[in-house]
């Protein structure tokens, strides 16, 4: 990954790809470029993102980062609905940091047309 290259693992620059979201300019269209933009939310430290894109029901007071976790990569498994026409959307990934791996399956719902984070489990555990 370059500088350049979004940290979602499209092959799009970070600014033509989740930099749009994480500055306000387009909103996900999918649920899973949400979740993408998430990811890369996490790898760039930016916690005000997560916070606007989290569900008004789950959405926690405070997120507090470890800038000591190193994303290494995203892999996305499966996704169920998410699209301009469903309300609701499922996106399954492994997200790789130095030393492990995080496997969960997400759950997104449309609030006021943007689509937004509710929350996951983890398949397997």
């Amino acid at each position: 990954m370059t500088s350049r290259t979004c940290p979602c693992g499209l092959p799009r620059s970070y600014d033509a790809c989740c930099g749009r979201f994480h500055t306000g300019a387009a909103a996900a269209p999918t649920a899973e470029l949400l979740m993408r933009s998430r990811y890369s939310a996490f790898v760039k430290g930016d916690a005000g993102y997560l916070l606007r894109t989290w569900h008004p029901r789950t959405r926690p007071a405070r997120l507090d980062l470890d800038p000591r976790v190193r994303w290494t990569g995203l892999e996305v498994l499966d996704t169920a609905d998410g699209s301009a026409f469903h309300g609701t959307g499922t996106v399954t990934f492994r997200a790789s940091y130095r030393g492990g791996s995080l496997h969960e399956r997400s759950r997104f719902e449309r609030v006021d047309g943007a689509w937004v984070y509710v929350d996951g489990d983890f398949p397997g555990q």
